[in-house]
This record gives structure tokens, sequence and C-alpha cells, in this order.
């Protein structure tokens, strides 16, 4: 049996309990969406379809640099994945160019 956690009974604790709720759920859908841009990119760069990575690799970046302004993850997480991304898309490139 699942219970709900203690929550105080006065407004303002009521108010905060539910914001953080909120933001929890929208932060989870945040994260998720940024987990399936990050799993597209890799799936492109593993097919060896130098288009649909490029394609993805773009939303992906886009979807990282928007989750840096929400708070969602630092700016240095998303640099480093965006960099790695890049970088496994160029090596596809410059393998698909010999």
């Amino acid at each position: 049996m699942v219970t709900a956690p203690a929550v105080a009974n006065h407004a303002s604790a009521l108010k905060r309990h539910r914001q953080i709720v909120k933001r929890t759920k929208r932060n989870q859908a945040l994260r998720t969406r940024l987990r399936h841009f990050v799993r597209a990119v890799r799936e492109a760069v593993g097919t060896r379809d130098v288009a649909a990575a490029e394609d993805t690799l773009r939303r992906a970046t886009r979807a990282l640099d928007k989750a840096v302004t929400k708070g969602l993850i630092h700016r240095n997480n998303a640099a480093r994945r965006v960099s790695r991304l890049a970088r496994a898309v160029g090596t596809l490139k410059a393998g698909a160019s010999r």
C-alpha cells in the first residue's frame, strides 16, 4: 500500500507541495525526451545513416540547449553530451566520405 508523503497543513506548505509535484512531472518528461533524442542520434550513427544522424544531432543539440535554459541540466553536462554526439557524427561523416 502506497501512502502519500507527509505534508504540512498550512496553505503555503500545501502550495509548495503542489508546485513540487507539478515540476517533478514536467522535469521527468523533459529528461525522458532528452534521452530519446540522444538515443536517436546514437541509433542513426549505429546504422551508418549520415543524413539521419545529422538531422537528429541538430534536434538533440537544440533540446539539450533548451534543457539548460530551463535549469534541467547543467550547461557543462549539455556541452559534454553535444560534443560527444557531434564527434560520433563527425567520424561517421569522415568514414562515409572515404
